[in-house]
């Protein structure tokens, strides 16, 4: 039977801060003080919203898994909003079982890779799971908004899709483009999901950065035992940090944004920023990386 939180009963809430940080002291880092700024682990937990604020374009990165009942978005004492998306926009996709979201009473059913868009203004959202033993898990990004557009649900059919890559290259590909303003207007926030083809595992190369745009990368669907390496920095000045199932990573404007999987794997791309032209890159010609 499903239920709605009380206000004593409501999820809880962990919200982290992530400050912004320069290539040069990016290029002092340890491992670990790496994977400290820029890696976001556990973000499902059941019946609490996760959430980490990246201070590059003020990113919201989080998750919410819904087990037993209605799970009411609120707003973290840290946005000093009165509500969620009083001056946000929020993308959700789910990488779980069938769920529902209900936004100022509209109702919306997500399946397995279905995205929805809920613009600013948007002032009461719940979460649900159709089935408990097998919850959705939502996964959500948020940006700063400044004019509403409105809430739409993107099923995979609606993605405009991209297959590129080659087997020789070892990065076939498609590339879903699901949250982006060629498919339906908003502010800044555009999001995507790439899936791997078997026998491929290399992502976005050749390597690229956008200064006009920071982005978030959330890997999934990569099998127990296994993991991507992504690779990030300066194109002359490259890191790498091991990611597992069902983590991202925090993407700077300058830095690149690739991996390559020990198998393959999907990950959803998130991006905010004063540019929405997806195709607005810096290219690095891959025998220049360093």
């Amino acid at each position: 039977m499903q239920h709605t939180h009380t206000p004593e009963t409501a999820p809880q809430t962990a919200f982290e801060s992530r400050y912004a940080s320069s290539p040069a002291e990016v290029q002092g880092m340890n491992t670990a003080q790496l994977r400290r700024q820029f890696l976001i682990q556990d973000l499902f937990v059941p019946n609490q919203f996760r959430w980490t604020l990246s201070f590059f374009d003020r990113y919201l990165t989080g998750g919410i898994l819904p087990i037993d009942g209605s799970c009411p978005l609120v707003a973290p004492e840290q946005l000093k909003a009165a509500y969620f998306l009083e001056r946000r926009e929020l993308g959700v996709i789910n990488v779980g079982g069938p769920g529902r979201i209900i936004a100022d009473g509209t109702m919306y059913d997500l399946g397995y890779k279905e995205a929805l868009y809920l613009g600013k203004g948007t002032r009461v959202v719940e979460f649900s799971s159709m089935d408990d033993q097998a919850p959705a898990r939502f996964y959500l990004n948020s940006t700063p908004a400044h004019q509403t557009y409105p809430s739409r649900k993107i099923a995979r059919a609606d993605a405009n899709q991209l297959n590129l890559g080659s087997v020789d290259t070892a990065n076939e590909r498609t590339i879903n483009q699901m949250l982006i303003n060629q498919v339906l207007p908003t502010c800044q926030l555009q999001m995507g999901m790439t899936e791997l083809k078997t026998g491929s595992v290399w992502n976005t190369m050749p390597a690229h950065v956008h200064d006009r745009r920071m982005e978030v990368y959330f890997y999934f669907e990569v099998p127990e035992g296994q993991a991507v390496c992504h690779l990030m920095g300066e194109p002359q000045e490259t890191r790498h940090i091991w990611v597992h199932n069902e983590e991202a990573v925090i993407s700077p404007n300058w830095s690149i944004h690739a991996g390559a999987g020990t198998s393959n794997y999907t990950f959803i791309w998130g991006m905010a920023g004063e540019n929405l032209d997806y195709g607005d890159m810096d290219f690095c010609a891959i025998n220049e990386l360093r």
